[in-house]
């Protein structure tokens, strides 16, 4: 299967990562975050900035209770039953790693760049972040 659309899982990897998700819970959201940020990492593959818009879209369901984004079933039921208390250190994580996805030195800019749907692509990694903050 391969899965490429504008919203945070409508790709293989992030739909896979939703199984990773509701395995191991905010440690699988950290992990995404903290790969993304790693400051010896010069540049982002498409893959890990897939996990980390994924995870910054689950924690955004979780904090606002918003489950529209996410196309797993088990994922939907993970975030319904996640305490928002437990996981709101996280936001701050969750920001810097979008702000990573788009910046320079990530591949998901470039991938999206010639796409007639990368402007929606933009728009709803804007509205992940308005989402957060």
């Amino acid at each position: 299967m391969i899965a490429w659309g504008v919203g945070p899982f409508q790709n293989e990897a992030a739909a896979e990562y939703a199984a990773e998700i509701v395995q191991d819970g905010a440690y699988a959201l950290a992990e995404a975050f903290d790969v993304a940020l790693d400051p010896d990492n010069d540049y982002l593959e498409a893959e890990e900035g897939h996990r980390a818009v994924a995870a910054a879209e689950t924690l955004a369901a979780v904090l606002t209770g918003d489950t529209s984004a996410l196309t797993d079933a088990a994922l939907r039921a993970w975030v319904q039953d996640a305490d928002p208390a437990e996981l709101t250190h996280l936001r701050g994580h969750a920001m810097e790693a979008l702000e990573r996805v788009l910046g320079p030195g990530s591949e998901l800019p470039d991938l999206w760049e010639d796409s007639e749907d990368a402007d929606a692509w933009r728009e709803d990694l804007q509205r992940l972040r308005a989402a957060l903050s």
